[in-house]
């Protein structure tokens, strides 16, 4: 009886391997990415100042998805080398014809790096999207050279009132930018009194635009409260990053002059005052014929002269005095990528 039972129990079971064994499995759906088709890849693209309200046009092949639906396709930029860490678009369509604004490319091959006048290799790719349940497919890039016109960048920026510079949204130099145009701020914070309390807004005006405060640790919140800094005053260099809504702060120091022109010599700075409506650092002193530098208590902060008028280096050469006599000396951080300076007898 037990080998009978051991017979049956085969007879059932072997039907239901034979029918494991017939099993389809899932298909696998073949994806096909956008290229640009044109501009073609290695050509030269000059961008004319006069032509900026116009459109360029790129032509790109269809994506597939291997599926139904209206496909996106999305024209994205970012510097060549840079492996499209951070892609910029700057054109969408739902056709394989796609309307790039000239001043709008002008604008984004700036941020990128490329001077005004001067070719520069940029990288383009698709992007294609069709709904939110599919993953976005990349195409491969394709290197342009591009000459943009030269002009102002008019970067977002990201408005940073406190109690530093009396709660004001609206004072258009206490702001941060986004230099590659993705919503991530960066700059510096001048906060040499009060409560070192701020918050981010994307607006001028209370009420009328979103704001973000502190929310979890290293985290913003739209409903959050004030965010302070987490040490002594000084200025703090910024960085918000609205997409993922975090945030970053890192005290440089309190900025001064040193140097033998200045009161303190070569062994102490002379500190710098904070002039909230410029958001500059500013001192009136007395100064004699002799050097001086800018720094913050450490010799690993500091700035001296550069190859450009106005604008310094780090560890540059000491900056020379003349002559003795009463100086207003101001140090702005405003500008990205660049910090100037002012040295003006009174």
């Amino acid at each position: 009886m037990r080998v009978l039972s051991k017979f049956l129990g085969l007879a059932f079971a072997l039907p239901l391997l034979l029918s494991c064994g017939e099993m389809d499995l899932p298909p696998v759906i073949q994806q096909t990415p956008s290229s640009i088709t044109s501009p073609a890849a290695g050509s030269s693209i000059v961008l004319d100042q006069s032509e900026a309200e116009q459109m360029l046009i790129f032509e790109v092949s269809r994506a597939d998805f291997g599926t139904t639906g209206e496909v996106t396709h999305t024209i994205e930029i970012d510097r060549a080398g840079n492996n499209f860490a951070s892609p910029v678009s700057v054109g969408a369509s739902t056709t394989t014809t796609v309307e790039v604004k000239i001043g709008e490319l002008n604008r984004r091959v700036l941020a990128q790096g490329v001077e005004g006048g001067t070719a520069g290799q940029v990288e383009f790719r698709v992007r294609a999207m069709i709904d939110k349940s599919m993953r976005d497919i990349v195409g491969s890039p394709v290197a342009i050279s591009v000459t943009p016109f030269s002009d102002a960048v008019d970067l977002p920026i990201l408005r940073v009132p406190g109690d530093y510079q009396n709660w004001n949204p609206g004072n258009d130099n206490t702001v941060i930018s986004s230099l590659n145009s993705d919503d991530v701020y960066e700059g510096y914070l001048h906060i040499l009194g009060g409560s070192g309390e701020f918050k981010f807004i994307t607006g001028p005006v209370w009420d009328e635009y979103p704001d973000f405060g502190m929310g979890a640790e290293g985290e913003l919140d739209s409903d959050g409260g004030n965010i302070k800094i987490p040490g002594d005053f000084g200025t703090y260099r910024v960085m918000a990053d609205l997409n993922n809504l975090t945030y970053e702060l890192e005290r440089v120091g309190i900025w001064g002059i040193i140097g033998d022109a200045t009161a303190g010599g070569w062994d102490s700075e002379t500190p710098m005052t904070f002039d909230a409506a410029e958001n500059i650092l500013k001192i009136t002193a007395d100064l004699v014929e002799g050097e001086m530098k800018f720094r913050t208590q450490s010799w690993d902060n500091n700035f001296g002269l550069s190859d450009d008028e106005g604008v310094l280096s780090h560890d540059g050469p000491n900056i020379p005095i003349g002559e003795d006599g009463n100086y207003t000396i101001t140090l702005d951080f405003k500008t990205p990528g660049s910090v100037k300076y002012t040295i003006e007898m009174n």
